[in-house]
């Protein structure tokens, strides 16, 4: 495996995917479904992938996503049944590491294992924060704080462009609402001169407001 697709992830990790065997995903492919038994562990070493959740009616809300190089799957390495489903949102490279493998790894790597227990503390507060924003704030709010995040390092004039790929059905998966209260906000946030569309492209123009 060529260096350059380990050197900016954790050296323990790196390790590990050493010990993988690769596979490639195409787009849209499910690498994992919620609810299968857990006993692999994926770095993702190229691409993007969507992390999500689904009631037993087929809704859909989106906890996060994934860049490489990183890796996902370390919350079922207890063997239980996976907690949410991936979904690749690019083409995705992965190195799968079985449990078995990553147990031995654990046995003599302390650094490992920090490093394991530090990404699950990390995505278990991620999990809280996204519950409470679901369960406290309005779908404004939401949609505010996910475009906020979404917004690249602004440019001369101050405009910051919204992450290629972002769609009004992506947005509305992400915050927990329907594509047709994103649109009408969106609309709504043109028309007041903070939002500019153009083709499949979003820029904020200036900061958006508290409220809607």
């Amino acid at each position: 495996m060529p260096d350059n697709k380990l050197k900016d992830l954790p050296p323990s990790i790196a390790r590990l995917a050493e010990s993988g065997v690769i596979r490639s995903y195409k787009k849209k492919s499910i690498i994992i479904s919620e609810g299968d038994s857990g006993d692999t562990l994926l770095v993702l070493l190229e691409g993007s992938v969507r992390v999500f959740g689904q009631d037993g009616n087929g809704k859909e809300v989106t906890y996060g996503h994934i860049d490489a190089p990183s890796y996902f799957g370390e919350m079922s390495l207890d063997g239980g049944p996976r907690s949410a489903s991936i979904e690749a949102t690019t083409a995705c490279k992965c190195a799968v590491i079985t449990r078995e493998r990553v147990r031995a790894s654990l046995a003599t790597s302390p650094e490992l294992a920090t490093e394991l227990i530090t990404k699950i503390i990390a995505r278990a507060r991620a999990a809280t924060d996204t519950v409470r924003s679901l369960a406290l704030k309005d779908a404004y709010g939401r949609l505010r704080e996910v475009l906020e995040h979404l917004a690249i390092e602004p440019d001369e004039n101050g405009h910051r462009k919204i992450k290629s790929g972002t769609t009004h059905a992506s947005l509305a998966l992400q915050i927990g609402t329907s594509r047709e209260m994103v649109s009408k906000i969106l609309r709504d946030l043109e028309t007041g001169g903070y939002v500019r569309t153009e083709g499949r492209n979003m820029t904020l123009v200036k900061a958006l407001p508290r409220h809607w």
